[in-house]
């Protein structure tokens, strides 16, 4: 069974580095065009694409690469990137560390519509006039890093910061406005975190509604108008994107599964991941595994 590649550090050589950009045309020929294995970052990953074909999977799902694409990828999403040819644009990464430092509030990547933890992550797609704007932030950003500048982590992080506010204002999805200090931002922030903590025994949006002392439905109003999804929906992509993880990763059985993610019966938690995935878990498997 596969063990899946976690990079902790942006880089690996040096703890100190908390921020990287590169040219995927210069990572294409690296790898001399192989691609990678499935894996995950304990970072944030941007992929700004001007020319592309091929296919980027993200937590088992696989889109297009086409132009004009920009990529989120969340810590912990499992992804790969599968290139037929040589890619025209840079991959951005950055921890949360580099955040800290450069005064961007976790709050404020948090209220933003782009990287999509668990379930659907597409690519935000732009017309020309866009992707410029966006481009000239990215090259901003690669010709900062590359050189010695006073203050030169400030500086890559305010136009960090720009160019996440302008590919949020373009996206497709339900964008959110930027205020980090209100009180619906500040639900869903605690909705995920109590989530991330409590799904693999807590399945009910009564359960988090209550944890947070609001009805379910106004649980339910927030989220949906925000995210795109209910309540109910985020919970069951939190716990099908772990399945699959699990799936594919580790050597569990469908049962032992089953009972890690909190179905009390095996054919409970098959009938579950059938509904959302239309695959049994075994058929997951072995599609995904083996092809």
């Amino acid at each position: 069974m596969n063990t899946v590649k976690t990079y902790q550090k942006v880089n690996s050589g040096k703890e100190y580095i908390t921020f990287g950009i590169s040219k995927m045309e210069d990572i294409y020929t690296i790898r001399k065009g192989t691609a990678d294995e499935p894996h995950r970052h304990n970072y944030y990953t941007v992929l700004i694409i001007k020319h592309a074909k091929g296919l980027h999977k993200i937590d088992f799902k696989a889109y297009d690469l086409a132009n004009r694409q920009i990529y989120f990828v969340a810590p912990g999403q499992v992804h790969q990137v599968i290139e037929n040819e040589k890619s025209k644009g840079y991959a951005m990464t950055f921890s949360t560390q580099f955040l800290i430092e450069n005064s961007i509030k976790l709050s404020f990547i948090e209220s933003l519509n782009l990287f999509q933890n668990y379930g659907q992550s597409p690519p935000l797609n732009l017309n020309n006039k866009q992707f410029i704007k966006i481009e000239h932030f990215t090259k901003e950003i690669h010709t900062l890093h590359t050189g010695n500048n006073d203050m030169k982590e400030l500086s890559i992080g305010a136009f960090l910061k720009l160019l996440l506010i302008e590919c949020n204002n373009v996206c497709s999805i339900n964008p959110m406005e930027i205020n980090t200090d209100s009180t619906g931002n500040n639900i869903i922030r605690e909705f995920k975190k109590l989530v991330d903590k409590e799904y693999r025994n807590e399945h009910s949006t009564t359960y988090y509604a209550n944890q947070l002392y609001i009805t379910p439905d106004h649980l339910n109003r927030i989220i949906k108008s925000t995210i795109g999804k209910t309540a109910k929906e985020y919970i069951q992509s939190r716990i099908i994107t772990e399945a699959k993880r699990l799936l594919y990763f580790s050597a569990l059985s469908n049962k032992q599964i089953g009972f890690e993610l909190g179905f009390n019966e095996p054919a409970n938690f098959s009938a579950f991941f059938k509904k959302c995935t239309q695959l049994s878990p075994s058929n997951f498997k072995k599609k995904e595994i083996i092809g």
